[in-house]
């Protein structure tokens, strides 16, 4: 059986149980439980603390985990990422209030910066050769220039939301993360091969959230063209219409390339255009 360690509660925890569904598995996540034993995969699924779960997979505790990606990098944590989730996207940056006289990173040299992430944030100043007083806060790190602890901060930007309610304005993105699916370096070749199935699931899922089916009718004399724009995984698939001369045509597109492929079809000759979502989609 294979372990995998997901966040304890929170946003993030939330989508790991989503995927997880996605991907079929059924995990029990009620009354505050510790772990749960999927029902029908031979995965073992324990509620952890999010700032312990790294050490917990390179001390074997656990074999895989989700986590978030900036994590990893404030730990300097050398765990292996096996695939990148596309949920739980963020950033970590540089905030000071609105008025500030600090306007780049190098305004910042002799200034106090408090934040949740000592590592990241003095890796970055050593970077660009800028001497600041770090203060570590574990909480609230958004009020620290008001009170007088700091004269910026450094937290996790989502919609930026928290830094508008504080009188804060984004000056600098430090990193961006997203959850990563991890794993211990010393997995026994039974439970390689349960990740590897797991992890085709997950690929089939995550293939199909940036992609769109889409069907069309179209003269024959534009399949041509029709087919150039819509190349799909190989080639469209092309069938005949009762009427005579027209045939209707399938294929998959990106989600990042839907309006541009669409207003192309339409200047082509397609008609009918149906864009229907794509639930797995295995290659």
């Amino acid at each position: 059986m294979l372990r995998i360690a997901v966040q304890k509660s929170g946003r993030l925890q939330e989508e790991s149980l989503q995927l997880l569904k996605e991907c079929g598995l059924k995990v029990d996540a009620s009354n505050g439980k510790l772990k749960s034993i999927v029902e029908n995969f031979p995965l073992e699924v324990l509620f952890l603390r999010n700032s312990d779960i790294p050490q917990y997979v390179e001390d074997g505790v656990v074999d895989i985990a989700i986590v978030g990606e900036n994590l990893l990098i404030e730990e300097e944590s050398k765990l292996e990422v096996i695939q990148r989730l596309g949920f739980s996207k963020c950033r970590v940056s540089l905030a000071v209030p609105k008025g500030s006289k600090i306007e780049s990173i190098k305004d910042f040299e002799g200034q106090k910066i408090a934040t949740s992430y000592p590592v990241t944030v003095q890796n970055f100043l050593l970077k660009n050769g800028v001497n600041a007083e770090i203060h570590t806060i574990s909480g609230s790190v958004e009020v620290a220039p008001a009170i007088g602890l700091a004269d910026g901060i450094c937290d996790i930007v989502s919609s930026g939301n928290t830094l508008f309610m504080n009188g804060l304005k984004e000056l600098e993105v430090i990193l961006k993360s997203e959850a990563v699916l991890v794993k211990n370096q010393n997995l026994t070749s039974e439970k390689r091969e349960i990740l590897d199935k797991l992890l085709f699931r997950l690929k089939a899922v995550l293939a199909s959230k940036n992609a769109k089916y889409i069907l069309l009718n179209a003269p024959n004399t534009a399949i041509a063209e029709i087919s150039r724009i819509l190349p799909g995984i190989k080639s469209p698939t092309i069938l005949p219409l009762a009427e005579p001369g027209w045939s209707s045509l399938h294929s998959v597109i990106s989600e990042d390339q839907f309006w541009e492929k669409i207003d192309a079809l339409k200047v082509a000759g397609a008609e009918g255009i149906l864009i229907v979502p794509i639930e797995k989609m295995v290659n």
